[in-house]
């Protein structure tokens, strides 16, 4: 029986999700299975909660499984028990979708680069410093010239500034990511390299601190 797999994402991931789908169903060694995308209304797919996808998703149509994307935080066992089938968290980056249908992706070279590559760990303040450390280390290991801590928003990081600290510490370049400008400030005053996303209402703290502002529209 031909699987039928619902895939969940956001607006800006939407076109590539299609993309990446179609180059695992072009693969001979990967069984054949329907799919569907639905695009939740959410511009970032690592922002989509189960709750949201508990209001908005209306029907799951003949899919008898759900794949969210892999950086959707919370439980999801409340969805299986609403939509009756399985779900699952795909892959956290969408060009590694061929190894969750079992084959191996294709990695990138990054060997040879004019540009700085920043990494971003996005769910730092649900991590432990030591946990941290090593995805950064993982990160570098994989061509990352500077570690981006992901602020999630509404949550607190109690260790922001030991986690900027550390980081400079083992020698890493290291930015943060935050629209709340006390997490910015505090970067910043801790020895961040880099300040990712400033505003013109935030735009006060490359005034106040030493680190690079990386701005945003």
């Amino acid at each position: 029986m031909t699987e039928t797999l619902l895939f969940l994402t956001g607006k800006l991931a939407e076109k590539s999700l299609h993309q990446v789908i179609h180059e695992v169903q072009a693969n001979p060694n990967i069984p054949k299975f329907k799919y569907r995308v639905e695009q939740m209304g959410v511009s970032v797919a690592a922002l989509m909660t189960p709750a949201l996808i508990a209001r908005r998703l209306k029907t799951i149509g003949d899919a008898n499984k759900m794949i969210l994307p892999g950086l959707c935080q919370g439980d999801l066992s409340p969805l299986q028990v609403q939509f009756g089938i399985p779900v699952e968290r795909g892959p956290e980056d969408l060009k590694d979708l061929p190894q969750y249908f079992g084959q191996q992706g294709i990695a990138p070279d990054l060997s040879q680069h004019q540009v700085n590559i920043f990494a971003e760990i996005v769910d730092a303040p649900d991590l432990t410093l030591e946990a941290i450390l090593a995805k950064a280390y993982h990160f570098q290991a994989q061509g990352a010239d500077v570690i981006d801590i992901g602020c999630l928003p509404g949550k607190p990081f109690v260790h922001l500034s030991d986690t900027v600290k550390m980081l400079k510490a083992a020698g890493f370049q290291v930015s943060v990511d935050s629209m709340n400008s006390e997490d910015l400030l505090l970067a910043g005053q801790s020895g961040a390299d880099y300040l990712l996303s400033l505003s013109e209402k935030t735009l006060w703290i490359a005034d106040e601190v030493n680190s690079t502002p990386i701005l945003i529209p």
